[in-house]
């Protein structure tokens, strides 16, 4: 379905019932909304696999402006900071009660930055193979420790000056190296694609390159998730690290799943849900 949110048609797809039979009682279950990475990206990667959380939470899936299924506006407004408007008038329009959020990569990003400016409406926030500030240098090395020279090479590349044509190149060199076992070839021809968005945003000339929400981090007071992968060359472990040590005013867990890449879920799916199932049953109701 789309929903008109901030002057724009956001796609969003909801898994679930929001009120379950419960005896003679109907239960609220709490909603759990994903964020996907990309930027160019969409929702499509959470599905099937988030759906077996359904049955602790109803899953909100969105499209982030410019991304997916949902309207481009006005590129100007491709920002974090209207990202995380969109996201509060969403929840707002839907009427959601103190959503779980989480966000993986640049969902990590949106999450981060909705977090920090509205810290008192998320119950819990899942930070996964995300960053609080990105350091490109640090990312390419990644790529040459774990991809070789050449994803290295691909990689400085593209980081240092994004275009679509290197961009190209990137998904062929790099993006293969996101996973321990390969990216799911349905998964990836699933993926919509959009290259406006990420040339907009990715690179050190742009917001990806200037975003810092490491003091930011202390507004968060609610209970908070970090995940991350030990070969993950996108997010490296030292980025979660970051977040945790800048989360000062939260209740922090953090996990590094062994073995796995940038795309957790996938490397050890296992393990990643075992997790999200523990966290999403102690949160407070």
């Amino acid at each position: 379905m789309h929903i008109r949110v901030n002057g724009v048609r956001l796609y969003v797809d909801i898994e679930g019932p929001g009120l379950v039979p419960d005896g003679p009682l109907l239960r609220e279950k709490q909603s759990l909304i994903l964020l996907h990475g990309g930027p160019g990206a969409d929702h499509s990667i959470y599905k099937p696999g988030f759906s077996q959380l359904s049955d602790l939470v109803q899953i909100i899936y969105l499209d982030h402006r410019g991304n997916g299924r949902s309207e481009d506006g006005d590129p100007a407004l491709w920002t974090l900071d209207q990202w995380a408007d969109d996201l509060a008038r969403l929840i707002d329009t839907l009427g959601i009660p103190k959503p779980i959020i989480y966000g993986a990569s640049f969902g990590g990003f949106v999450a981060q930055a909705f977090a920090t400016k509205y810290p008192d409406v998320p119950n819990a926030l899942i930070l996964a193979a995300t960053s609080a500030k990105v350091d490109f240098e640090v990312i390419c090395d990644a790529f040459t420790r774990i991809g070789g020279a050449e994803a290295g090479t691909t990689a400085r590349t593209y980081w240092s000056a994004p275009t679509p044509e290197r961009r190209k190149a990137y998904f062929e060199k790099c993006l293969p190296h996101y996973s321990v076992k390969g990216p799911s070839p349905d998964v990836m021809a699933r993926l919509t694609v959009k290259n406006p968005v990420a040339m907009h945003f990715n690179g050190p000339g742009n917001e990806m390159g200037q975003l810092d929400f490491r003091n930011a981090l202390a507004r968060i007071t609610c209970p908070t998730l970090v995940l991350s992968g030990s070969h993950d060359p996108m997010m490296p472990l030292q980025f979660s690290k970051v977040i945790v040590d800048h989360l000062t005013q939260a209740e922090v867990t953090h996990h590094t799943l062994k073995n796995a890449g940038h795309m957790l879920e996938n490397d050890q799916s296992e393990r990643f849900f075992t997790h999200l199932r523990d966290f999403i049953q102690k949160a407070p109701v």
